[in-house]
């Protein structure tokens, strides 16, 4: 565990000062080595630690590490994801989704998302309820959307709280619509 937390402080540095400077900045190589070797010795010292390998797939993908491989990266990431790391799924069911039009596969973008839901993930809820909610690979039901979106809202999720309670404000405005046009055809029925 000392590793992990090790590896992913120095990626944290990483994130902070890596707008200030350029990708390839030499003041960034000492951190980013620091950080793939801690993930690398923890996977070493335990190779069934997901966060480990999520962490190290992370590296692989999106900095420039002395090193670095995309195919590694993605292989890590697959396997942290099949391993049950909620983060990993989430992050390959995005990637499948969106990042490559040549490994584009939603059905499995879904199934990674399902996998990530049934962990009650908070923003893995609220996409779910995004893809219910807008017809993506399944079909158009808002009362599952609602259902997503509270769980996400539940778990602290601040956009699936807006979402939810804009859905529950339509539903409800729609209802007493519903409500006055029944009590006008009433009125003018029965004179």
């Amino acid at each position: 565990m000392e590793l992990i937390v090790k590896g992913w402080s120095a990626l944290k540095e990483v994130d902070r000062v890596i707008d200030y400077c350029e990708i390839n900045d030499k003041r960034l190589i000492p951190l980013l080595r620091t950080t793939n070797e801690n993930f690398e010795l923890a996977l070493v010292t335990d190779n069934s630690n997901t966060h480990a390998r999520f962490w190290l797939s992370k590296i692989h993908l999106k900095y420039h590490v002395p090193g670095a491989c995309k195919a590694i990266g993605a292989t890590l990431l697959v396997e942290a994801a099949d391993m049950g790391d909620a983060d990993a799924q989430y992050e390959l069911a995005c990637r499948l989704r969106v990042e490559n039009d040549y490994v584009q596969d939603d059905q499995l973008a879904f199934d990674y998302l399902g996998m990530v839901v049934d962990q009650l993930h908070p923003v893995a809820l609220y996409m779910m309820g995004a893809v219910y909610l807008t017809r993506d690979c399944v079909e158009k039901d808002i009362s599952s959307a609602i259902w997503y979106f509270h769980r996400a809202a539940e778990k602290g999720h601040v956009g699936a709280a807006m979402a939810y309670g804009s859905l529950l404000l339509r539903d409800q405005l729609f209802i007493q619509w519903l409500k006055r046009l029944e009590e006008e055809e009433k009125r003018l029925t029965n004179p």
